[in-house]
C-alpha cells in the first residue's frame, strides 16, 4: 500500500463514517429538521419559522498548528496586518467551540476590510492534520480567495516564497463560461495545507470596490468557498433559515477548471450567498464530477486543523438558535455563550454544522 494509503486508512479509522452512509445521514437528519419549515411554507396557515437574516459574514476563521508561522505567512506572503492578539481559556470558549480543556491563543488579521480568524490551540495537545490527499470535492474543503490588483505581479510573490501550488499557474477562466469569463485564479496552500486562492476581475465582473484605484497588490477577501454534496440542501440551510440571498451561479468545467483544481475531470456547480452587499460571501461548490469526494468526518473537533469557522452576525442570536434548533441542525455549542472576551468582536454567540458539517458561528455584538 502507498503511504498516501495508509493516511487515508488511518483517516477512516479515526471516525469517518463511508461516504454513502455518511451522505444518507447527514441528509435525513437535516431533511428531517427541514421538513417543518417545508410543510409550513407550503399550506400551513400560520408561518411561525421566518428566516433569520445574517447582516453580514464578520470573518473566516481557521485553526492553525504554528501560530507564529502562519502569522509570518500572511503579514509577509499576502501583506495582511496584525490587529489583535489574546489567549482565551476558560468554560464559556469551551463550550462555544465544543473543545474540552481548551488553551487557544487568536490572533485576527486584517486584509483591505475584512478579517480573518487565526486560532491555535496550546491545549489539548490532539488535533488532527488536514489529510493527505485532500482533494477539493472533499466535504471538508474550505477556501479563503483573495483579490489582487495584479495577477502576474502576486504570483511572482508567491514564486519568490516558495508557496506550495494546486494550480500549475494563473488560470484565465474562458469565454464560454460567461459569468467567471476573463476572471484570473490560480489555488494554493498555506504551511498548514489550507487551501487558498488569488483572484483578479477584469472590468465588469467582480465588485465595484475590486477596481477602484489602490497601490495594494493584495486588496481584500471577496468570498469562502465550501465544498456541498447539495446545493439545494445547502440553500435550504443558508437561504431558507439564515436568509441570505443567491447572488449569482456558473457551472464550470474544462481544462481550465480542472488546471486550477489539480483535479482530472472537474466539473463543479457554483451558486453565491451572500448576506448583504458588502464581501466576504459564501460560494458553494458542488462538485459533480470526479465522483469519490469523502464526507466530514463526524468527530470533527475545532482543534483539527481541517476545521474552519464562519462567523456571521445577526441581531439576535438567541432567536437565531430557537429557529435553527426546531428545524434539527446540529449544533456544536450546547447552548448560546456570553463571551467576556471583547476583542473577539462579539457578546454572544453559537456555533452550529451546515448539512455537511461546515462550522458556522452565529455572534451578536
Amino acid at each position: 500500500m502507498s503511504q498516501g494509503g495508509i493516511k487515508r486508512v488511518a483517516w477512516v479509522e479515526r471516525g469517518m463514517m463511508s461516504g454513502d452512509v455518511a451522505s444518507m445521514a447527514r441528509r435525513l437528519a437535516f431533511g428531517l429538521g427541514l421538513l417543518l419549515l417545508c410543510l409550513v411554507a407550503t399550506g400551513a396557515p400560520a408561518r411561525e419559522a421566518q428566516p433569520i437574516g445574517v447582516s453580514r459574514l464578520a470573518m473566516i476563521g481557521f485553526t492553525v498548528a504554528d501560530m507564529e508561522r502562519s502569522i509570518a505567512f500572511y503579514t509577509q506572503v499576502l501583506d495582511f496586518q496584525k490587529v489583535t492578539d489574546i489567549r482565551v481559556t476558560g468554560a464559556d470558549y469551551e463550550q462555544l467551540e465544543g473543545v474540552f480543556a481548551s488553551n487557544a491563543r487568536i490572533v485576527h488579521l486584517q486584509l483591505g476590510d475584512q478579517i480573518v480568524e487565526l486560532t491555535a490551540y496550546t491545549s489539548p495537545p490532539d488535533g488532527r492534520p488536514i489529510p493527505v490527499p485532500s482533494r477539493s470535492n472533499d466535504l471538508w474543503f474550505e477556501h479563503m480567495a483573495i483579490v489582487v490588483s495584479d495577477m502576474d505581479k502576486a504570483y511572482a510573490q508567491l514564486q519568490q516564497f516558495g508557496v506550495r501550488q494546486i494550480s500549475p499557474e494563473p488560470q484565465t477562466i474562458p469565454a464560454s463560461n460567461v459569468p467567471a469569463a476573463g476572471i484570473k485564479a490560480i489555488k494554493f496552500r498555506d504551511p498548514d495545507n489550507h487551501n487558498l486562492e488569488l483572484l483578479w476581475f477584469p472590468e465588469g465582473k467582480g465588485l465595484a470596490r475590486w477596481h477602484k484605484a489602490s497601490n495594494r497588490l493584495f486588496l481584500g477577501i471577496d468570498h469562502t468557498a465550501i465544498t456541498v454534496g447539495s446545493t439545494e440542501a445547502s440553500l435550504g440551510f443558508y437561504r431558507d433559515l439564515l436568509g441570505m440571498k443567491v447572488a449569482g451561479g456558473s457551472l464550470n468545467v474544462g481544462s481550465t477548471q480542472e488546471y486550477l483544481d489539480g483535479t482530472f475531470g472537474a466539473r463543479v456547480r457554483v451558486t453565491a450567498v451572500v448576506p448583504a452587499d458588502v464581501p466576504p460571501h459564501v460560494e458553494f461548490l458542488q462538485y459533480e464530477a470526479p465522483p469519490g469526494g469523502r464526507p466530514m468526518p463526524l468527530d470533527t473537533q475545532a482543534d483539527d486543523l481541517w476545521h474552519w469557522q464562519t462567523t456571521l452576525e445577526v441581531e439576535d442570536v438567541n432567536a437565531a438558535a430557537d429557529v435553527l434548533r426546531a428545524a434539527g441542525v446540529r449544533f456544536i455549542s450546547a447552548e448560546v455563550i456570553t463571551m467576556p472576551n471583547e476583542p473577539l468582536g462579539f457578546a454572544r454567540a453559537v456555533m452550529v454544522r451546515d448539512p455537511d458539517g461546515h462550522a458556522m458561528r452565529l455572534v451578536q455584538r
